[in-house]
């Protein structure tokens, strides 16, 4: 049989061993990837240190979320390009071994975490739908590790907020024909607020919500909180106002900047950050009568984050802890193939989405992992690190 090395997780508290493992054949299904590199995931840190997501009877394990590499096998029932006929289909997501660049958003957190489903190794099994096919090779595998979990959590955060998807995100999808226009335009007044917008969940939040500010859109203005000497960085990616996370005034200028635009804030993604800094800035739209006509009854914020449990209940204010499907399998699948199989595909071909924050590689071979992931809890701003796996 042949084999690969992977980055052995034997108990919580204890860094990867790096040793041997057999290597997998794809099922119905699956691809196997042979991963080029990884970048790495607080989550990464969460779960080494306290077996987060992990079953006991899972160890010794393999971790990792997000990757890049090459299509080496495909399992039943993936798409694949036609016999004689190299460039394969001449529109949707197709697999060819050996040849399909790829990144991906491993699936062991829905796998029980079975150790061939980790990203942290050599070859790595995925489910197709987890995958994206990168539309060419000016995009390195470095930069290509860092998109799947920073696309995956907002755009999750945005379905989780009930703003609607690009195409579906029109005016006139909300408004009937019999109104006037002025209503139609009133609708378009509102600002969507990112938290923690320099870290790599945060900075691809700004680049979508960018995207989603089109001319038919609801959303007039993407506002984002990050530290000041990232101020720069962010706006280039798309936002319109950007505030410093360290002002002790913080609150009240978010709030200040949307009276002053006429903007009303009823959706925030927490990308990092402080929870009750958001719900502070929801609060004080809440109870501003002036934008009575514009609110909805229920502001929601969005949290990458865990939802601390001892968080406080505002009224008017609903928090919701961002994860794709846990329970229903083809319904996470359905979220997965929407998420890097047609947004995120679409964006990178037209150019419109760019890989980001910038990378930074904190060595070569499984064994840089740990030391990526102490330096990563140790904590980096407005950089994402990353582990080169093979050339």
């Amino acid at each position: 049989m042949p084999t690969h090395l992977a980055a052995i997780a034997h108990e919580k508290h204890t860094p990867f061993t790096i040793l041997p493992r057999q290597t997998p054949k794809p099922g119905r299904g699956e691809l196997l990837i042979a991963v080029k590199s990884i970048a790495l995931n607080p989550a990464d840190i969460i779960m080494r240190n306290t077996g987060l997501f992990i079953p006991p009877s899972a160890y010794p394990t393999v971790l990792g979320f997000d990757l890049a590499g090459v299509v080496i096998a495909v399992g039943e029932d993936v798409p694949s390009a036609p016999v004689n006929c190299s460039k394969g289909p001449a529109s949707g997501v197709f697999f060819e071994p050996g040849r399909t660049r790829v990144a991906a958003y491993a699936a062991s957190a829905w796998k029980s975490c079975e150790p061939d489903y980790g990203a942290f190794q050599e070859m790595c099994l995925v489910p197709w739908q987890h995958v994206v096919p990168l539309p060419d090779d000016r995009i390195s595998w470095n930069e290509a590790a860092t998109l799947p979990v920073s696309v995956q959590v907002p755009l999750s955060a945005w379905d989780a907020l009930g703003i609607l998807r690009v195409g579906e995100n029109t005016i006139s999808s909300r408004v009937s024909a019999s109104h006037s226009a002025g209503i139609a335009r009133e609708e378009k007044g509102e600002a969507l607020l990112i938290w923690g917008a320099s870290s790599s969940v945060g900075t691809m939040g700004v680049q979508s919500a960018r995207v989603l500010r089109d001319p038919n859109s609801n959303i007039g203005a993407v506002y984002a909180v990050a530290g000041l000497a990232n101020h720069a960085y962010v706006s280039g990616l798309g936002a319109d106002r950007v505030f410093d996370y360290k002002d002790p005034h913080v609150v009240d200028a978010v709030v200040s900047a949307a009276k002053e635009d006429s903007l009303v804030i009823r959706h925030c993604f927490l990308a990092t950050g402080e929870l009750g800094l958001c719900q502070a800035v929801l609060k004080l739209v809440l109870v501003d009568s002036s934008l009575e006509e514009k609110r909805s009854t229920t502001a929601k914020i969005a949290s990458a984050p865990p939802i601390p449990a001892d968080a406080e209940q505002i009224p008017g204010v609903e928090t919701i802890f961002v994860m794709p499907s846990m329970t229903d399998e083809v319904e996470r699948l359905a979220q997965f193939e929407y998420w890097l199989g047609t947004w995120l595909r679409e964006r990178l071909s037209e150019g419109n989405i760019t890989p980001s924050p910038r990378v930074r590689v904190v060595g070569k071979g499984l064994e840089a992992i740990n030391k990526g992931l102490d330096e990563l809890a140790r904590g980096v701003s407005c950089v994402k690190l990353v582990v080169e796996v093979a050339e």
